[in-house]
């Protein structure tokens, strides 16, 4: 896993133990939140990549994947408010990638609001490309979501 380095970030599993953290932080970022009983029920399935990014005890943030076959799909990538443009989003999502390759993933799909540009940027920076608009895909507010893909 990703040693410490120079900013003293961490980039590891999620465990059991990270999920209270982990929905404070949902909660906090999303207007429909998983729950924390979803984050753990996640947690023991076999298909799954979850990550968490901690600075000493402090989460700053968690990204996860559901592999199937060859293909996985990004479900959340998220970055505490007050840790944000300090590149962590793109070391987690640098880090699930990897993973994911090694398990044989070759084919990665995710869905972001269309108004949420910043994570686009972010996405397409790694590889990833608009495939196609999700009417009214987003509830609270009512968005569309862009699907992105990217190969492997």
């Amino acid at each position: 896993m990703n040693s410490p380095g120079p900013d003293d970030l961490v980039i590891r599993p999620m465990e059991a133990q990270d999920v209270d953290d982990v929905a404070r932080l949902e909660a906090e970022i999303f207007t429909m939140p998983w729950s924390r009983q979803g984050f753990l029920d996640t947690l023991s399935m076999g298909n799954v990549i979850f990550l968490t990014a901690f600075r000493q005890r402090e989460l700053l943030g968690y990204c996860g994947m559901y592999c199937g076959a060859d293909e996985g799909e990004i479900t959340n990538v998220a970055v505490a408010p007050g840790a944000r443009r300090e590149g962590i989003g793109g070391r987690m999502l640098d880090q699930l990638l990897m993973e994911s390759r090694a398990a044989g993933v070759r084919q990665v799909i995710l869905e972001v609001r269309v108004s949420n540009l910043e994570a686009i940027h972010l996405y397409e920076k790694k590889g990833f490309y608009v495939a196609g608009i999700r009417r009214n895909f987003y509830e609270n507010p009512r968005e569309d979501g862009c699907v992105m893909m990217r190969s492997q």
